[in-house]
């Protein structure tokens, strides 16, 4: 049946394909595409491709789902990367992978997906299994989350609800076209959430991996697929220079060491135009902020974030001030000049 299935696959392909490039809507040379077609044009290589169908995964997962080796499953993963339909990225000693998203070989995928039988038996198997795995993964991320969640509550408590902010930081950047965005210390990946339709694509950085699950299953579980998470630091990031449209510290800068180094890199990687937005706390002297909750700084004034600004060669467009219950809070939105 798998055999039958990748030889209907490599015909329907390579017609829709040369169709495609004869008319000059596809890039994608033979070669590539031939490349491409034999990296999937095996079994357990198309059956992990229709695994990723469902968002991103570990080497660990795919072992559990089709019940191979490590090295046997890294070595598919090695071949399809290689040919540009996954792409990776780590966090620590975990590696994840997803499906490209961008440029032809993108292209390439869905039409591979979109001519995959899922009602074949053996694809069914793995998908069944997939969902234990991941009803295992929300488990964890839910112990986390409920773990956590008198602290963060204890904290939304502090300043404005999050519904007002929310709605400000759409406001602002209803003019933009987002083709990428950036959250950085997405935490449980709310920001990506409010973005999704808004944005082309997105990416959300955090330190904290179990931070990174909770907001993982929570883009999954919402059916988010533009939007992906990733470990990451918010003075190195690994992110191309003139590379986002958007850029959210949302409640992240405060646990910053070096706030300004923070900054000076996001204006490395913003394009021309770009905005970044910055939430977070108008000084106070609230030390349980720091005693409690981690806080290395108790809030930032508008002369400390204007010089920033200054320094970094952005131009703040607008301040918001909303006061809170105990806490007020600033919003500042800077341009690329």
């Amino acid at each position: 049946m798998i055999t039958l299935m990748l030889f209907t696959l490599y015909k329907y392909i390579f017609i829709y394909f040369f169709i495609e490039a004869k008319d000059g809507k596809m890039e994608l040379t033979l070669d590539n595409l031939l490349n491409a077609l034999k990296a999937a044009g095996e079994e357990t290589r198309l059956r992990i491709l229709a695994l990723f169908k469902s968002g991103e995964l570990t080497v660990t997962e795919l072992v559990t789902v089709l019940r191979q080796s490590q090295p046997r499953i890294s070595r598919h993963l090695r071949l399809l990367c290689e040919a540009g339909l996954l792409e990776r990225h780590r966090e620590g000693t975990w590696i994840f992978y997803r499906l490209a998203d961008v440029g032809e070989k993108a292209e390439l995928v869905k039409s591979i997906l979109n001519y995959i039988p899922y009602s074949d038996q053996t694809l069914q198997h793995d998908q069944e299994r997939l969902v234990q795995v991941k009803e295992e993964r929300d488990k964890k991320a839910a112990k986390y989350f409920q773990e956590n969640a008198a602290n963060w509550d204890k904290i939304r408590s502090l300043y404005v609800p999050e519904r007002q902010v929310e709605d400000y930081l759409l406001e602002v950047t209803s003019d933009l076209e987002i083709e990428d965005f950036l959250d950085v210390g997405t935490g449980t990946g709310r920001m990506l959430e409010l973005f999704s339709p808004h944005a082309t694509h997105g990416v959300g950085i955090d330190l904290s991996r179990e931070m990174l699950a909770v907001a993982r299953s929570h883009l999954e579980n919402n059916e988010i697929n533009n939007m992906q998470v990733r470990q990451g630091d918010m003075y190195d990031l690994a992110l191309k220079d003139s590379s986002m449209d958007l850029v959210l510290f949302h409640q992240v800068l405060h646990f910053a060491d070096d706030p300004l180094t923070a900054i000076r890199e996001t204006a490395r990687i913003l394009r021309g135009g770009g905005i970044v937005i910055v939430v977070d706390f108008l000084p106070h002297k609230n030390e349980k902020m720091r005693e409690e909750h981690a806080h290395r700084r108790l809030g930032f004034s508008q002369t400390e974030v204007n010089e920033w600004c200054k320094i970094t060669d952005l131009k703040i467009t607008s301040t918001k001030v909303m006061q809170g219950s105990e806490l007020d809070l600033a919003i500042w939105v800077a341009t690329k000049k």
